[in-house]
C-alpha cells in the first residue's frame, strides 16, 4: 500500500451537518435529562437553553479558527499555530484522550437502551462484547475514508432526526390537549424534588452535551469549500441541537413531570435510589401509553450513541495524524493510504478506544475528560485574540466572529467558570493531563521542533522571537483554500494587458515595461511601481517557481486588483526566492505576472496570488503556456474550467446563429459577460455594439450556473 501524509478533501454541507448533529445528540438527551432533572427541577429546560447560548463563543472561536485554518488536527493545530507547541502539545494530547473516553463512553453507554430489547438475563459482559463488535465495525467504515464514513452518519442521523421529531411532535401534542394536568408539571419552576434548586449547576453538567458539535473541525482539513460549509454545518447544528433539547426537555416535564418512580422520569423507583438512564424511552411508552414508544425511543437511543461513536473515531484519529506531521508524535502516525485515510491514527485510535472499554469506566472518567475541553474552549477563545492581533495578512478567516474581543472574553471567562462549578476532581484530572502533555513535549517533542506561536508576531513589537514561517504556512493555507466566491480573479485575468517579451529581453526592461503599462491605470507613477517591484525581487519577497515569477504590489487609490501578464519564450534569468516556503536557485523564467491590488484588502491580494502561484503546479502547465498561440489562448489557460467558457462563431456549428449579431443582442444567462474576442490574429475590445464575423473567437466568463447554462445552449457539455 502507497503511504502519504495528505488528507483528501470529501465532506460537504450535509456530511458536515450529519458529523455535527450526530455528535451532540446522544448522552445529552438520552441519558443526562434525569440527573440534570434531579438538580433543577422544571428548570432544567432553562438550564439546557443556557448551556446551549454558553457553547456559541467558542463554538464561533473554532469557527473562525476553522475557517482560517482548515486543517486537519482541529483544536491541535489552532492551539499550537497560535500558543506555540507546548500548548499545542498539551492540547493535542488531552483532547485526544477526550475523544477517546467519549467514543468509550458512547459505545458502553448505550447499554442502557440496549437492556430494553435484551434479555433481562443479559450480564454486563455481554454488553461489552458487543460494544468491541460496534468498535470493530466502525473502525473498518472508518478505514473505507471519511466520506464513507459520513455517508453512514447522514444515514443514522436522517433516522435519528425523524424519531426525534415524531417525539417532540407527539409529546407536544399531549402536553397542548392535557393542558389542564399537564401544565402543573411547570408549577414551582426552580425548585427541584430534593427541594432546592440549582438550574445553573445542571447547566454545567449539561454544557458537554453540546460540546461534541465541534468535533468535526477536526477533519476540517478534508472538507469541501471550509469557508462556507463549515460554519453552515454547524450554525445549523447548533441551531437543530438547541431545539431539540429545549423542546424535548420541555415535553419530558410536561408529560412525566419530575417526581420520582411513576410521578416523574429521574428515577424509576418512587423512593429516588435507582437513576432513569433511559428518560426519553420512559416518556415515549407514558405517551403512547405502551410499550411502543419505549422501543421506537430505544432504536433511537441506540441511534444515537452510535453517531457519537462513529464521529469519535473520526475526529480521534486526526490528533495522532497532525501532531506526528510537526513531530510531536513518532513518525509512523504520519501516515495516509492512497485513498487519503490515515489508517494507522485510525488503527492505534481504535485499540486505544478498545482497551478503554475492556479495562476502564468510561462513563466515570469521561466526565472528568470534559472539564479539560472547557480549558481547551477557552484557550482557543484566547487563540483568536492572539491571532488576530498579530496583525498577519495571511491570516485570512472566511468568518469573523463579531464583537471582537468582548465575545472572546466572555467566551473563555465562561468556560473557567463551568469547570469550577463541576467540583474539585475534575480540575484535579484537567491539571493531570496539563502535566503529563508538559513532560510529553520536553521529554520528546521539543528537540524535534522549530517554530512558535502566532503570540510570538505580538511580542516582536517588544523586541522578542518572531516566528516567520507561520506567515509561509498560512500563505500555503490560503493556496490550498482558492478564492472566494467575490474575488474578481477571472474578471482581472480576462481584461489583463499581455506583454511578448522579445529575445533577449531582461527582467528590468520587463519590469519597465510592465511599471510604464500600469501606471497608466493607478495613482502611481511608472517609477514607483518600478522600483517597488524591483525591490520586492531583491528582499525575495517576490514568489517563483515552476518557471514562473509573481512580482506584486499593493498601492493605495485604486479599487480593483491589476495584472499584466508576460510571457518569455526564450526565458529570463532571474534568482527569487518563493514567498510561499521554498527557496529556488536561479532559473529561466517564462512567465511572469506582474499583480497589483488595493493597499486596504491584503487578504485578497494573497489569495489572488495564491491562486496564480497554484496554477504553476497544474500539470504539463509550462508546455500548455509555451504552445499557446496568442494573449488569448494565454489568459483562458489561467482561467478557472468552470467560470469561463471559449465560443468559436462558425455557420453551421452551434453557435453559426450569431454571426452579424451585435454582443448586446446575445441573450446569454445572466452573469456571463464576452471579455475577449480574437479575430483574424487580432484582439478587438468587446463592446455592446460590436458585430460578430464569422470566424472571431470569444472568451467570455461568469458564475458557474451561468457558464453551465451558457455550455448546455450551445451544446458544449
Amino acid at each position: 500500500m502507497k503511504l502519504l501524509n495528505k488528507t483528501k478533501k470529501e465532506l460537504g454541507f450535509i456530511g458536515v451537518f450529519a458529523l455535527s448533529t450526530g455528535a451532540v445528540l446522544s448522552s445529552g438527551f438520552f441519558l443526562l435529562p434525569s440527573l440534570a432533572a434531579q438538580m433543577a427541577g422544571p428548570a432544567v429546560i432553562l438550564s439546557y437553553l443556557i448551556a446551549g447560548l454558553l457553547l456559541i463563543p467558542p463554538m464561533l472561536c473554532k469557527i473562525e479558527l476553522g475557517t482560517a485554518m482548515p486543517k486537519s488536527g482541529g483544536v491541535y493545530y489552532f492551539l499550537d499555530r497560535s500558543l506555540g507547541p507546548m500548548i499545542g502539545t498539551i492540547g493535542g494530547c488531552g483532547i485526544w484522550l477526550a475523544l477517546l473516553l467519549k467514543a468509550s463512553f458512547a459505545l458502553v453507554g448505550m447499554s442502557a437502551y440496549l437492556q430494553i430489547f435484551a434479555p433481562s438475563s443479559m450480564g454486563d459482559s455481554w454488553f461489552t462484547i458487543i460494544a468491541l463488535i460496534l468498535l470493530i465495525l466502525f473502525t473498518g467504515l472508518n478505514i473505507l475514508g471519511a466520506k464513507k464514513t459520513a455517508m453512514m452518519q447522514i444515514v443514522f442521523v436522517s433516522i435519528l432526526l425523524i424519531l426525534l421529531f415524531w417525539f417532540l411532535a407527539i409529546g407536544s401534542i399531549d402536553i397542548v390537549n392535557n393542558y389542564d394536568v399537564k401544565s402543573q408539571n411547570f408549577d414551582n419552576f426552580f425548585k427541584s424534588p430534593s427541594g432546592s434548586g440549582n438550574f445553573l449547576a445542571a447547566a454545567g453538567l449539561v454544557f458537554l452535551s453540546y460540546a461534541g458539535i465541534t468535533k468535526v473541525i477536526s477533519v476540517a482539513g478534508e472538507i469541501k469549500n471550509p469557508e462556507r460549509n463549515l460554519p453552515l454545518g454547524l450554525f445549523m447544528s447548533i441551531g437543530m441541537a438547541i431545539i431539540i433539547y429545549v423542546v424535548g426537555l420541555t415535553v419530558m416535564v410536561g408529560v412525566s413531570g419530575v417526581g420520582y418512580g411513576e410521578g416523574g422520569f429521574i428515577t424509576t423507583d418512587a423512593a429516588g435510589m435507582q437513576a432513569n438512564y433511559t428518560p426519553v424511552a420512559t416518556v415515549a411508552s407514558q405517551i403512547t401509553g405502551s410499550n411502543t414508544g419505549l422501543y421506537i425511543m430505544g432504536f433511537a437511543g441506540i441511534l444515537g450513541f452510535l453517531a457519537v461513536a462513529n464521529a469519535g473515531i473520526l475526529s480521534a484519529s486526526r490528533y495522532p495524524l497532525a501532531m506526528s506531521k510537526d513531530h510531536l508524535l513518532p513518525s509512523f502516525l504520519n501516515q495516509v493510504d492512497k485513498k487519503g485515510t490515515p489508517t494507522v491514527g485510525i488503527l492505534v485510535s481504535s485499540t486505544l478506544i478498545g482497551l478503554c472499554i475492556i479495562f476502564l469506566d468510561p462513563l466515570k472518567i469521561a466526565k472528568l475528560a470534559s472539564a479539560f475541553q472547557l480549558l481547551m474552549f477557552a484557550l482557543l477563545c484566547l487563540s483568536v485574540i492572539v491571532m488576530r492581533e498579530t496583525k498577519l495578512d495571511s491570516y485570512d478567516p472566511g468568518f469573523r466572529t463579531p464583537f471582537y474581543p468582548w465575545l472572546q472574553l466572555i467566551g473563555a471567562s465562561s468556560c473557567i467558570a463551568i469547570i469550577f462549578i463541576m467540583g474539585w476532581l475534575p480540575v484535579i484530572f484537567s491539571a493531570g493531563i496539563v502535566i503529563a502533555g508538559i513532560i510529553w513535549y520536553l521529554a520528546y517533542g521539543q528537540k524535534r521542533v522549530d517554530r512558535y506561536g502566532a503570540i510570538y508576531h505580538i511580542f516582536e513589537r517588544l523586541g522578542r522571537k518572531r516566528f516567520a514561517a507561520l506567515d509561509i504556512e498560512l500563505r500555503g493555507i490560503l493556496k490550498e483554500k482558492g478564492l472566494r466566491k467575490h474575488d474578481p480573479f477571472d474578471e482581472i485575468v480576462a481584461t489583463a494587458q499581455f506583454v511578448e517579451a522579445s529575445k533577449g529581453s531582461t527582467f528590468k526592461s520587463i519590469v519597465n515595461q510592465a511599471s510604464s503599462d500600469l501606471s497608466s491605470l493607478v495613482p502611481v507613477t511608472a517609477q514607483s511601481l518600478e522600483e517597488g517591484f524591483l525591490h520586492g525581487t531583491k528582499v525575495g519577497a517576490t514568489p517563483v517557481t515552476g518557471g514562473v515569477a509573481l512580482p506584486h504590489l499593493r498601492v493605495d487609490g485604486i479599487q480593483q486588483p491589476l495584472i499584466v501578464i508576460v510571457r518569455s519564450k526564450d526565458g529570463i534569468t532571474i534568482d527569487m526566492s518563493d514567498a510561499f516556503g521554498e527557496q529556488h536557485e536561479k532559473e529561466s523564467i517564462h512567465a511572469i505576472f506582474f499583480l497589483v491590488s488595493p493597499e486596504d484588502d491584503p487578504s485578497q491580494h494573497l489569495r489572488l496570488l495564491a491562486q496564480l502561484a497554484g496554477h504553476v503546479e497544474q500539470e504539463k502547465f509550462m508546455s500548455t503556456w509555451l504552445d499557446a498561440k496568442n494573449g488569448q489562448e494565454l489568459k483562458e489557460i489561467l482561467l478557472r474550467d468552470d467560470h469561463f467558457v471559449s465560443l468559436h462563431i462558425q455557420k453551421g456549428m452551434p453557435a453559426g446563429s450569431l454571426v452579424d449579431a451585435p454582443i448586446y443582442s446575445l441573450g446569454f444567462p445572466e452573469g456571463c459577460l464576452v471579455v475577449l474576442v480574437h479575430r483574424r490574429g487580432h484582439m478587438v475590445v468587446p463592446r455592446g455594439s460590436t458585430i460578430l464575423e464569422e470566424g472571431d473567437q470569444l472568451t467570455i466568463i461568469g458564475d458557474e450556473r451561468g457558464i453551465r447554462a451558457l455550455k448546455q445552449q450551445f451544446d458544449m457539455t
